[in-house]
């Protein structure tokens, strides 16, 4: 038969994932991407000689970039260069005590064995849990589609969601390991951002502990959208053709089939199509009611991974004291944690991140000037005006400021803020969400929102709201998932495309 015409609806990582795969077992593949630049969250913004990545700045889990390019004959070296931070990152805590996470493990450690006797031992013994988790869930459980429980209906499996304590609580998981509230709080930080509280995220996560201090933190030199540059450079090697400033407005279902597509630029006719976008905007505003696959008052219950007021800095001067990745928790995170995830609300004493990006790469700030990302994680569908923007930028800095002895206010070359109204706006985001579903037990794997449409043949969604998650590595997992699954529907429904 005719090669089929797949459009792919966003450029973020899962959709150039699926697009390059699937134009590589021959499909016409078109990704139509609303914004003027792909990558989605992962864009970059230029201006006054700074480049700032608008998203994600952590750079973890190296294997799956590598076997993602590797499906292709390339490496990551073949398009960006990168460097292993050492230390990883820097933790303030309250009392102007500071830890730098080494990516030595024998001086990591050193490190616990200074804040706790035996916590060394008990380092390698946490670690090697953590291992087995990552590798076990890298081959058993990340690549399945989750349409539903019979896929995970095996011993071997049911044996394994033990071993890997599906079930346990991640920080009593920690902290029947450790005691010292600080090496808890190192161990507690990677899951931060998957949703919930540690209480409540399944100990299954500690694996990323495996991927944050055994993998290690990583940097592509020019900036994290060097990734998307490489991926499209991919998938355009492989025919797909990439429409920017083109945005979806509404998914025309004929006979259980989506058969055209209409854009702010016109129609196109398609046979099948990967929703890679938003996952609730596409199911509540793209799809008619008769033909979504889930109801507003699912969408309402569904628990949701933070947002994020995010600022981007561009400093007149360099900056002292800090590392790359700086993690400031020097006030109560379970009181924060609570303010995002249990009582949603602006935090009365946030913790936040802030990278300096310039300290490892001089590409990204003109000379003897620095680049600044600041990050607070709240709770999302907050309220969200310039006036409360402004108020937490000083909060923050006037402990920031403080802390490392930079003078940050009145040094600004550049200053934007970006948070939920930014997120909806650019992003068509849930809620303002900036990470995608929380990744609660009830909100794991054939729990999550279903990759395959339960009411259009011919229609898969995936990205971070949909399996395995959020997180950058996990968006690539899942378009490569649903490349899989959208071949094989297609190779069902009009048998062999060449």
């Amino acid at each position: 038969m005719d090669i089929k015409n797949v459009h792919v609806i966003g450029s973020g990582f899962a959709g150039l994932t699926a697009a390059a795969l699937l134009a590589k077992q021959g499909y016409n593949v078109t990704v139509l991407e609303k914004n003027n630049q792909p990558g989605g969250r992962a864009g970059v913004w230029e201006t006054n000689g700074f480049k700032f990545d608008m998203g994600p700045s952590w750079y973890w889990m190296p294997d799956v970039f590598e076997n993602y390019f590797a499906i292709f004959g390339k490496k990551p070296s073949d398009y960006y260069q990168l460097t292993r931070l050492d230390p990883a990152y820097r933790i303030y805590f309250d009392g102007n005590q500071i830890m730098d996470i080494p990516a030595n493990m024998q001086q990591l450690e050193t490190l616990f064995e200074s804040y706790e006797a035996g916590s060394a031992l008990a380092l390698r013994k946490f670690m090697a849990q953590a291992a087995y988790k990552y590798k076990t869930a890298m081959s058993d459980y990340v690549f399945r589609p989750s349409h539903s429980i019979t896929e995970f209906l095996d011993l071997k499996l049911i044996l394994q969601s033990l071993r890997i304590h599906m079930l346990k609580p991640m920080s009593k998981h920690v902290k029947s390991y450790f005691k010292n509230p600080k090496l808890v709080k190192l161990l507690e930080f990677p899951v931060l951002f998957l949703g919930a509280t540690a209480q409540k995220i399944p100990a299954m996560y500690s694996l990323m502990n495996y991927a944050d201090l055994a993998l290690g933190t990583w940097y592509p030199m020019g900036g994290m959208n060097q990734i998307v540059q490489a991926m499209v450079k991919v998938a355009e090697e492989n025919g797909v053709k990439i429409l920017l400033n083109t945005e979806v407005l509404n998914i025309k279902i004929e006979n259980k089939k989506a058969v055209e597509i209409k854009t702010n630029i016109g129609s196109f006719k398609t046979d099948f199509v990967v929703a890679a976008a938003d996952y609730q905007h596409v199911d509540q505003k793209l799809l008619e009611p008769p033909y979504q696959n889930y109801t507003p008052k699912y969408w309402e219950s569904r628990t949701m991974s933070p947002s994020s007021l995010l600022f981007y800095i561009g400093l007149n001067q360099k900056v002292k004291n800090i590392k790359h990745h700086n993690l400031f928790f020097d006030e109560d995170l379970d009181q924060h944690a609570r303010e995002i995830y249990d009582e949603p609300q602006w935090p009365s004493k946030p913790l936040f991140y802030v990278c300096a990006s310039s300290l490892t790469d001089a590409s990204v700030a003109p000379d003897n000037k620095e680049n600044l990302f600041f990050l607070i994680p709240l709770a999302p569908a907050l309220t969200d005006t310039e006036a409360l923007r402004e108020k937490y930028y000083n909060l923050i800095m006037d402990r920031f400021e403080v802390i490392t002895g930079n003078i940050i206010r009145g040094n600004e070359i550049v200053k934007r803020g970006f948070a939920m109204a930014n997120f909806e706006t650019e992003y068509h985001s849930y809620k303002g969400n900036a990470y995608g579903l929380a990744n609660t037990l009830m909100q794991t794997a054939f729990f999550k929102p279903s990759m395959r449409s339960k009411k259009v043949d011919n229609l898969l969604f995936t990205g971070q709201l949909t399996v395995p998650g959020p997180g950058v590595p996990p968006a690539i997992i899942s378009g490569q998932v649903v490349a899989k699954e959208a071949d094989k529907l297609m190779r069902k429904f009009y048998s062999k495309i060449i």
